[in-house]
């Protein structure tokens, strides 16, 4: 399991909802096509608290089940850092009636495929298997659940795993955790949001065998998690399976509640470090998000649309395309996931890799000329048409990805954050009441300077280069 530092992290072959579009999409501007039809969505909740989301999909003989832990990044306790991004790794290490890696093995010999990551508010796992297999997925995961295997040796196999992983993917790489890790760090006032998320080595060294336990204990329990199936599958007996095995594991006291909320942003900060592996200067520009499920919040996507995403927006035409001070401009709501997979303090991020001859300053300089156009007056009708155009076919291209596990992930953050999956169906008609009025108002409060953080890399001066 290696990190993709675009998505997760842990390599997820899911399209983020901010990612650009295909070549042409974003070019139909036409009126949108009829909405399709709703997403079945049946959802209960079993006596030991598990939320249970049952989504069928009669497109191919294929299963999803996902498994959603309400402990991410955020919600990790303080002086264990990385802990959740460790027992992403140790729950592949074995439980009651599986060995060490059989699970992975279970579902491979089956013909299926696998992954797990960590992000901001949840760690996940997910199967996608033959359909007639799905008895065997359940029961595989309810094994884990009920008891994983934690041993000595199990846990600092995996905490020196973890602390390579950092090695290879941030310390040994050219931008390494760039944006992604370094910006909340700097951006944000509360500890919960930004903690180094990959883990400090000293608190990974310093965990016992007792506080993994006690972890497991607290955040592996049924009643702090949501199970997803989605793919071709009758309900009932599905259900009857999922009471089956997953029925009698016991639930625990619920975790202690994470008080995660920031201040209002109200003075522009600045952050900086040398990069001994980079071979050009960069710059990361990240702002506070509204509020999730908010008015904002919602007109928040639309702006990313219309400024960020794909070749025709604006910040692409204006740095790129008639400034050339970069090759591409990325980024977008939420970098370890997307927009709507979140539920805490988040930033809109955008990022590019610069020539030498380019200042950070005047490509800041750039950026608010841009997105001065969205504070001084509404946007104009087609602006806005377009940018639903495009959100629409990204929302709908996510679900379908991955054989359907995009629809699998929005289900499951609905059940966990909201105890309301059925908001999948909801969420079109939430960004169509975005006006161009209210567009504008929420550039003028959370796309100001002075809610905003700015982080430069510089690559190290060589021997024998020029000052």
């Amino acid at each position: 399991m290696r990190l993709a530092r675009r998505l997760v992290f842990t390599a997820l072959a899911a399209v983020p909802l901010s990612l650009p579009l295909a070549p042409g999409t974003a070019q139909r501007t036409a009126a949108a096509a009829p909405a399709p039809a709703p997403v079945p969505v049946e959802y209960h909740k079993l006596k030991n608290g598990l939320k249970v989301v049952l989504s069928p999909d009669r497109t191919a003989p294929i299963v999803t089940v996902a498994v959603y832990y309400n402990v991410g990044f955020r919600l990790e306790p303080r002086g264990r850092t990385g802990f959740a991004h460790l027992f992403e790794h140790l729950m592949f290490q074995g439980s009651q009636n599986l060995g060490k890696m059989e699970f992975i093995q279970l579902v491979q010999k089956n013909g299926g495929i696998l992954n797990g990551s960590t992000r901001f508010d949840f760690t996940n796992y997910f199967q996608i298997v033959p359909a007639n297999k799905l008895e065997t997925i359940l029961w595989a995961e309810a094994d884990r659940m009920r008891g994983l295997d934690i041993t000595p040796d199990n846990l600092s196999n995996q905490q020196a795993v973890v602390k390579n992983e950092v090695k290879v993917n941030v310390i040994n790489q050219p931008y390494g955790g760039f944006p992604w890790l370094d910006l909340p760090q700097h951006a944000f006032e509360n500890w919960a949001n930004a903690h180094n998320f990959y883990g400090d080595f000293s608190d990974l060294d310093a965990a016992t065998l007792d506080d993994a336990r006690a972890f497991f204990k607290t955040y592996y329990a049924p009643n702090n998690a949501a199970l997803v199936i989605v793919g071709d599958f009758e309900p009932g007996p599905a259900l009857a399976l999922v009471r089956r095995y997953f029925d009698n594991i016991p639930s625990a006291s619920r975790p202690p509640v994470v008080a995660a909320q920031e201040p209002r942003q109200t003075r522009e900060k600045h952050a900086s470090r040398v990069d001994s592996l980079a071979s050009r200067p960069a710059l990361a520009v990240g702002y506070q998000m509204p509020p999730r499920n908010s008015p904002q919040y919602f007109a928040m996507g639309l702006i990313d649309q219309i400024l960020l995403q794909g070749n025709d927006s604006w910040l692409y035409q204006e740095l790129v395309r008639r400034a050339g001070m970069s090759g591409n401009v990325t980024g977008g709501v939420n970098l370890l996931g997307n927009m709507l997979n979140y539920n805490g303090p988040m930033l809109w991020t955008l990022s590019l890799i610069h020539d030498t001859t380019r200042t950070a300053d005047s490509i800041v300089a750039r950026l608010d000329g841009v997105i001065e156009r969205l504070r001084s007056a509404p946007v104009d009708s087609a602006t806005l048409a377009r940018a639903r155009v495009k959100l629409r076919s990204a929302l709908y291209a996510f679900q379908e990805g991955l054989f359907g596990f995009g629809r699998a992930d929005l289900l499951a953050s609905f059940a966990l954050f909201d105890d309301d999956p059925a908001r999948l169906n909801r969420l079109e008609a939430e960004f169509n009441r975005v006006t161009p009025s209210l567009i504008q108002s929420t550039a003028q409060e959370y796309l100001r300077p002075t809610n905003r953080t700015t982080l430069i890399v510089t690559p190290a001066a060589r021997p024998g280069s020029t000052p």
